[in-house]
């Protein structure tokens, strides 16, 4: 039997080249928390701020948390919340110019914020769903443009 080994890919040989990767995920609320959350009225404090700096902190820090993940220099990280009746749609893009793409961190950017909300939130729900988490786009390196259909 052949043993499979994990291993970081070598992106040395590579070329520096603009990469850029959107991702997104909806927290389900329910709309008595969503208007609380409009409201302010949350004890722990502004919901959609705190997340907004969790995400950002989690793209830099997504080498750290996913074992085989390059440390890359990240050059951007925006967050952009939009609240719905029903709960908070959550979209990171994360820019760098690197060897290797930063689609893992867009995606824990938003993991990161949306576990943020559920934190802050849990006091009212324990019904609260983190979905559709998933690449949205990605610019970049050798596979290039890729778009969610």
């Amino acid at each position: 039997m052949t043993k499979i080994r994990s291993g970081m890919v070598d992106v040395g040989p590579k070329k520096k080249t603009e990469r850029m990767a959107v991702a997104k995920v909806f927290v389900r609320l329910g709309p008595a928390l969503v208007e609380k959350i409009e409201d302010n009225a949350i004890p722990k404090g502004n919901v959609i701020e705190a997340a907004r700096i969790a995400g950002i902190m989690g793209a830099k820090k997504t080498s750290e948390i996913i074992p085989l993940c390059h440390n890359i220099e990240i050059e951007c990280v925006n967050m952009e919340f939009n609240l719905t009746e029903d709960g908070l749609l959550i979209e990171s893009r994360v820019k760098t110019r690197a060897k290797t793409g930063v689609e893992m961190e867009a995606m824990v950017a938003c993991s990161t914020a949306a576990l943020t909300v559920y934190d802050m939130c849990k006091m009212f729900s324990k019904s609260i769903e983190i979905t559709e988490l998933c690449l949205v786009e990605k610019r970049g390196g050798r596979s290039g443009v890729y778009k969610r259909s």
